[in-house]
C-alpha cells in the first residue's frame, strides 16, 4: 500500500486474472445467456473505513463472431477487501479476463482511539 504524506490516506492497487475459460472450455467461453464471474480481492493492509474502489479491464480476450457485451463492477467493498464482478450475456464469448484495480481511502492512524 502506498501512504501519502498525509498519514491518513492510503492507496492500494493490483492486477489480477479473473478467469481463463478457454483453458478448460468454461462457461464464459462455451456458454451463452447470462453469466457471471466473481473474484475476491483482499487488501495487504486494512483501511479504517471502506475505500473508494475503481476497476478496469487490463486484458480481455473476446471472440469476435458476436457482439461484445460486458459489465465490470466492484461490489461488497469493506475495509479488508472487495469483489470484482464480471458479467456477460447473450452469445458473447470471453476466453479470458484480467482486471486492474485501485482503492483509495482512510487508513488507521496511531492517534486514533475508541471509547466503548
Amino acid at each position: 500500500m502506498k501512504r501519502l504524506r498525509n498519514p491518513r490516506t492510503g492507496i492500494a492497487q493490483g492486477d489480477v486474472e479473473v478467469f481463463a475459460d478457454y483453458v478448460d472450455n468454461g462457461p464464459m467461453w462455451t456458454g451463452s445467456g447470462p453469466r457471471e464471474r466473481v473474484k475476491s480481492i483482499k487488501f495487504d493492509e486494512k483501511f479504517a473505513t471502506p475505500p473508494a474502489v475503481q476497476v478496469a479491464i487490463s486484458l480481455w480476450d473476446m471472440d469476435t463472431e458476436a457482439a461484445i457485451r460486458a459489465e465490470l463492477v466492484a461490489q461488497n467493498i469493506t475495509e479488508t477487501g472487495f469483489e470484482i464482478v464480471f458479467r456477460t450475456w447473450h452469445d458473447s464469448r470471453v476466453a479470458r479476463l484480467r482486471c486492474s484495480w485501485i482503492a483509495i481511502g482512510e487508513l488507521p492512524f496511531s492517534d486514533d482511539w475508541d471509547v466503548y
